[in-house]
């Protein structure tokens, strides 16, 4: 029989100590609320509180799927969050390899904070920023095709433009956090593969193929998980304050998230926003799920459990 080995508490309670505000954060911010689930199955009265108000069953999910907008709203999240996960993995995956070809460590470190600046802008900002640039009356877009004799357009109306826009403005945003998470494992890759690769003659290019992006994959995958796990939910700053919730732009702009808002500030249905917010959460999960599992077949030591 194997003794059991004593812990050293003395060592090991500073680490719990130091977990205890993330802890706190989780408990408070993630799962408290998440008693909150009932009201997707209740018809709320705020006299009666949320749990004693009566049950409805799946009322507010036959009202929410029963709408016109059910489809249109799901194929919005869906698709922007595929189109921004295939996108942005690509873009920042092919920025990070470009930032550590880059020698100078003083370009370099300008170049990372150049790229991660606009991810520390709220949604607020890139909204005026964009409305600068499209706005009808005094935009800049439309200065430039009046100077070319061109009709100004109506950005705010035109709704075939919003995939566009939305897109690359997210990228924009974006790219800068998730090129950095690909720029520390490029870096953590050791020199010496690099090295050999050039005395066997190998190109830059073949070393990318053939080094860098194998030796990434783990992390890809990892990031393109996570990512799935949230292709039901989407960046309400996104596409609220960057149309500036356009009524026009609704069948192009508006997501999950953004029809969840309007249902509680226009309704006042606190119900119908809960079970959409169920709807999104047990999508999330059973993405996660699947797409895990089709990893652990194909690459199990990739697989995040």
């Amino acid at each position: 029989m194997k003794k059991k080995k004593k812990i050293n508490w003395k060592r090991t309670i500073p680490f719990y100590i130091m977990m205890l505000p993330g802890i706190m954060y989780l408990m408070i911010n993630n799962y408290i609320p998440m008693f909150g689930i009932v009201i997707a199955f209740k018809k709320l009265n705020f006299r009666k509180g949320i749990f004693g108000s009566d049950w409805c069953g799946l009322e507010n999910f036959e009202y929410l799927f029963s709408s016109s907008d059910a489809w249109t709203i799901t194929r919005n999240t869906i698709g922007y969050n595929l189109a921004n996960i295939v996108l942005g993995t690509v873009f920042a995956m092919a920025m990070a390899i470009m930032l550590n070809e880059i020698t100078s460590r003083r370009r370099s470190k300008f170049y990372q904070t150049m790229v991660l600046l606009p991810y520390l802008m709220s949604w607020v900002v890139v909204g005026y920023i964009c409305y600068a640039f499209l706005s009808s009356e005094s935009g800049m877009v439309n200065g430039i095709l009046a100077k070319f004799g061109l009709e100004p357009v109506s950005w705010y109306n035109e709704k075939k433009y919003w995939p566009f826009l939305i897109i690359f403005f997210n990228l924009w945003k974006g790219i800068g956090y998730s090129m950095i998470v690909y720029f520390a494992g490029i870096v953590g890759i050791s020199a010496d593969y690099y090295e050999a690769a050039v005395l066997d003659g190998a190109t830059k290019w073949q070393q990318i193929k053939n080094i860098t992006v194998p030796l990434m994959k783990p992390t890809i995958i990892t990031m393109l998980i996570l990512g799935l796990g949230n292709v039901m939910r989407s960046d309400f700053g996104l596409f609220y304050q960057l149309p500036r919730n356009s009524g026009a732009l609704y069948s192009v702009t508006r997501t999950l998230d953004v029809y969840v808002y309007n249902a509680l500030m226009k309704n006042n249905d606190f119900g119908m926003s809960s079970a959409a917010s169920f709807y999104q959460a047990i999508v999330g999960f059973i993405l996660i799920i699947t797409a895990n599992k089709l990893v652990r077949r194909y690459s199990e030591e990739n697989a995040l459990f």
